[in-house]
């Protein structure tokens, strides 16, 4: 009998310190409360090499803590080309992150992993970018955070069947 496999997803921002860690932890979130934690890896990076190393932006920490979710142990890295390999899903945060990464894309098939994360979610109508709030008060981490969360929870809707199935 061999073992199950694992659903890799990664979500890209720019630097990999507040949005795309936010789709990250609450991803992994999902996936555990449904039980498939063990079955998915939910991984996040950044089109930039600027904060590679870093911890997560302390205002996206603190979003998140409000919520019940733990971002303390998140260390940025910047997104590579081993990651179109090594990954089934690649979640960009705006357009354009979606665009630089199909510029990256080695093959048509690594192109084709790439989806926008707010295209999940019915409500975004054709707002289909996470705003960055990098540069904001911390109420735009938690209005930000709102977008993932819902548009996250639409995207484990469409996965989680198939996710179950190979388990």
């Amino acid at each position: 009998m061999s073992a199950p496999e694992t659903f890799r997803i990664v979500f890209v921002c720019t630097g990999n310190i507040c949005r795309s860690p936010m789709a990250e932890i609450v991803f992994r979130n999902l996936a555990d409360a449904a039980g498939l934690g063990t079955r998915v890896r939910s991984t996040s990076s950044g089109t930039g090499d600027w904060h590679v190393g870093e911890r997560a932006d302390e205002r996206t920490i603190r979003a998140l803590a409000a919520r019940g979710y733990d971002g303390s142990a998140h260390r940025a890295r910047q997104f590579s080309l081993a990651d179109f390999e090594g990954n089934d899903l690649i979640v960009a945060l705006d357009r354009s992150h979606e665009r630089i990464l199909r510029e990256w894309a080695p093959t048509e098939s690594d192109a084709d992993k790439i989806v926008l994360l707010r295209g999940f979610d019915p409500a975004a109508g054709d707002q289909l970018d996470v705003p960055d709030p990098y540069y904001a008060g911390p109420e735009m981490f938690d209005e930000v955070l709102g977008m993932i969360e819902s548009a996250s929870r639409s995207l484990f809707r469409q996965l989680e069947p198939a996710i179950r199935l190979t388990a």
